[in-house]
């Protein structure tokens, strides 16, 4: 028997979330609920959920509640090996439920953790600074440095939980007026340098965008697009393109595949990691194949 513990963060907005707090009750005698209160607590709760013998550990809020579980399984010792992740999409993109094809209804997302059937995914250790100092921790899905991440950065949050996806549109257009640092980027001997770094450890970005088709969690490998410069006519082309669902030429982008990458800046480059802002560059990013256990359909 599986013991599941859900960590749930009580700011999800929308009708999936407001369905997960009615039922609440309904799931109280099967499961035991610890619920976030602040940036970073999902984080010290899954440890502690790990620490106390859950064997799944899942997470109901959005992909920067997914990011902060799977690193709580990290912290504790052994925690990977002892509990896998379980996702219950209640944010605005959930990208990393999308990629894993997890369903957006309640009862079946309830009874995919009941069954337990589990299959590993790659993990990425980022080692990166935040406020001058150098910290680590793990991604699942996506990464960016340059535009992406200062818009993450720049977003209102409360905004944000009134308009969802609108908040992001804002925080990117402020973020466009600003001077785009030039990022290096190293894999192996190849070096690229651009203005805008996206990394996909899947295939999906902002939600149902296949920016990295030929990704795969399952490949030990990397995948990194690199803008050579963003402009205003280019923001404009990656926004039809994404409508369109056509990537292929995103901006004359360079594309990558590495199992390391390296990204620097004489300049300071915001970086976020699963769609939250971690702080800046300089940044390595290493593959962990197969490291984490997910629950799945």
């Amino acid at each position: 028997m599986r013991r599941i513990c859900i960590i749930f963060n009580p700011t999800a907005r929308g009708n999936q979330a407001h369905r997960f707090r009615r039922r609440l009750g309904e799931l109280a005698g099967a499961c035991v609920f610890k619920a976030t209160t602040a940036p970073g607590v999902g984080r010290a709760l899954a440890r502690e959920a790990v620490e106390e013998g859950f064997t799944t550990v899942a997470a109901a809020g959005g992909d920067g509640t997914v990011n902060e579980v799977l690193n709580g399984l990290g912290d504790a010792p052994d925690g990977f090996a002892r509990a896998a992740l379980g996702v219950i999409p209640l944010g605005t993109a959930n990208v990393f439920a999308r990629e894993m094809q997890f369903p957006f209804d309640l009862p079946k997302c309830w009874e995919i953790l009941l069954r337990g059937k589990t299959a590993a995914v790659d993990l990425v250790r980022v080692g990166h600074r935040l406020r001058g100092e150098p910290v680590e921790r793990w991604m699942v899905q996506v990464a960016g440095a340059g535009l992406d991440a200062r818009a993450v950065e720049l977003v209102d949050w409360g905004l944000k939980q009134r308009t969802g996806y609108l908040a992001y549109i804002a925080a990117g257009l402020r973020a466009l007026r600003e001077t785009q640092p030039k990022i290096v980027v190293q894999a192996g001997a190849t070096q690229v340098i651009g203005e805008l770094v996206l990394l996909g450890n899947g295939r999906l970005y902002g939600g149902p965008f296949a920016l990295f088709p030929g990704a795969d969690l399952h490949d030990g490998a990397l995948d990194a697009r690199v803008l050579p410069r963003v402009t205003w006519r280019i923001a404009l082309a990656c926004g039809f393109k994404a409508l369109t669902r056509r990537f292929e030429r995103l901006g004359q982008a360079v594309d990558l595949r590495a199992a390391q990458l390296e990204l620097r800046s004489d300049q300071r480059v915001p970086l976020q990691i699963d769609g939250e802002f971690a702080g800046e560059l300089p940044a390595r990013f290493e593959v962990a194949p197969s490291r984490l256990q997910v629950v799945v359909p």
